[in-house]
């Protein structure tokens, strides 16, 4: 069985162009979001869609974008009707998941996404080590002050428990023994 998916991103854009494709495609069952932005992760229409799908199904949509905007996501999305034995087709992109070339195409594509995401991994890191040779510090803020181990060290050798001291500091035991090394 052959289920369509249409979707709009505002509500004054119109879905007769998908629509038409949709039927073209010969599907028997077409769900519609309209006013809805693809990075949403609530699309209802697209859930009941998904949920309808049994192996041996197709979806078709009319282009890529109207699953998703996130390559990762559709990525995502794709894999996990490959694994349900559900098909996929793309009539404006020429990618159908019964041929060998849709399926060569829907390579290509999970490799881009490899790439994006490589390429945003590398951009982080390159980002990090810039911002830690500006100064910047990462991680959580330490809950003592220099001068606060140095009273606590005090307190200590004068006698004090050191629960006490982790008391009146109103820290826990494992900070105080991170602070002190003790």
């Amino acid at each position: 069985m052959k289920y369509g998916y249409a979707r709009t991103s505002t509500d004054d854009q119109t879905t007769a162009l998908q629509l038409a494709a949709l039927k073209r495609a010969r599907c028997s069952h077409i769900y519609e979001d309209n006013g809805l932005s693809g990075a949403t992760s609530k699309r209802p229409a697209l859930a009941r869609c998904l949920r309808a799908l049994r192996p041996g199904d197709t979806l078709v949509v009319w282009k890529l974008d109207r699953l998703g905007r996130s390559l990762r996501d559709l990525i995502a999305m794709l894999d996990d009707l490959r694994a349900r034995g559900v098909k996929f087709h793309s009539p404006t992109e020429a990618i159908d998941t019964v041929t060998p070339t849709g399926r060569a195409m829907w390579q290509m594509i999970g490799l881009l996404a490899e790439l994006e995401g490589s390429l945003i991994s590398e951009r982080t890191r390159a980002g990090v080590k810039a911002a830690q040779r500006r100064g910047v510090k990462f991680g959580r803020k330490a809950k003592l002050t220099a001068e606060q181990i140095d009273h606590a060290r005090k307190l200590i050798d004068k006698g004090e428990a050191r629960q006490y001291v982790a008391d009146l500091l109103n820290v826990g035991r494992s900070t105080r023994y991170r602070a002190l090394n003790s």
